[in-house]
């Protein structure tokens, strides 16, 4: 497993982490369960990952629980905890609240990343960021990040800091969905911020599992413009070359899409449902793409474009 040190901050991270967005169970099928899980973020931190980013809104509050569950009997100093409060929590208040009661669910005394879920406007920013401040001078917070910020809005919110850094930007982003290509990774890394990528695999399109036969049944899914017969059929000269490098490199798709934004310099986040499937993302790292394939991928993605599929 490679490492990385994300944005300004001592926090080293295990470059693929542990995205729990499933864990909160709503609208992601039956196949799976608690335990499952536990089990597979146990693995994932005994194969040498030590990042794991939840938030409290994954099944109102269950990811963290499950997360905490999972992280029990684990020495803390092993694992960098991220989670997120939601924008009807920007309030001062509301935010020091929400933030406690992250803590309790995932049964820790602090949070190592702790994140505005998205962009708000009803909030004032520089209430919301005080808040955050505030957390990290308690002790409660060593690190503030963001989620699906833009340039523009990161650069007022930078503006407004006064004692602290923003160190990271968590973001949609995988090989179709590379719209932080076009500007905002290299306006993070002008900044010294770290682009964490979530939905890396795109929901599991990159994996190679779905077709047009076997589209998927769960909610979030069965309504993502992605699964559909149009777009697969659009995908389907890129799926192929990821399935080609795969092959020669004695990888799985998954892999080499995650291994993708690796070499983009992203931090990776993908989710799982079971052991097998957390320790196939895991073995995205310790290797990397040439530049060759890189390229190739590049121009296939361009290609394949499903801004109107």
């Amino acid at each position: 497993m490679n490492y990385k040190v994300i944005g300004k901050s001592d926090m080293k991270v295990s470059e693929v982490g542990f995205g729990a967005w499933q864990a909160g169970r709503k609208g992601w099928g039956s196949d799976y369960d608690d335990e499952s899980i536990i089990e597979a973020i146990r693995r994932s931190v005994d194969a040498g990952l030590n990042y794991i980013d939840t938030a409290e809104t994954y099944g109102d509050g269950h990811s963290e629980e499950v997360v905490g569950r999972a992280i029990s009997s684990i020495p803390r100093e092993d694992i960098i905890i991220a989670t997120k409060v939601k924008p009807p929590h920007f309030t001062h208040d509301a935010v020091i609240k929400s933030a406690n009661e992250s803590m309790r669910r995932l049964g820790v005394k602090y949070i190592d990343h702790y994140q505005l879920h998205w962009p708000d406007t009803s909030v004032p920013v520089k209430e919301t960021l005080s808040a955050m401040e505030e957390l990290v001078d308690q002790g409660k917070v060593r690190y503030i990040g963001v989620c699906n910020y833009n340039a523009e809005e990161l650069e007022n919110m930078i503006s407004l800091m006064k004692r602290h850094e923003i160190v990271s930007d968590q973001v949609k982003y995988n090989i179709i969905d590379h719209d932080p290509e076009n500007g905002l990774m290299q306006f993070l890394a002008s900044r010294r911020m770290t682009l964490v990528a979530w939905s890396p695999i795109a929901k599991g399109l990159l994996s190679g599992k779905y077709t047009a036969e076997n589209l998927p049944k769960d909610d979030i899914r069965s309504r993502d413009r992605l699964f559909t017969k149009q777009a697969l059929a659009k995908i389907h000269p890129l799926l192929d070359y990821l399935r080609k490098v795969a092959a020669l490199r004695g990888k799985t798709m998954s892999q080499v899409s995650l291994n993708y934004l690796l070499c983009m310099g992203a931090e990776v986040i993908p989710g799982a449902k079971n052991a097998a499937q957390a320790l196939e993302n895991i073995g995205a790292s310790g290797w990397r793409l040439n530049g060759t394939e890189i390229s190739e991928i590049k121009k296939l993605a361009t290609s394949s474009d499903l801004s109107e599929a």
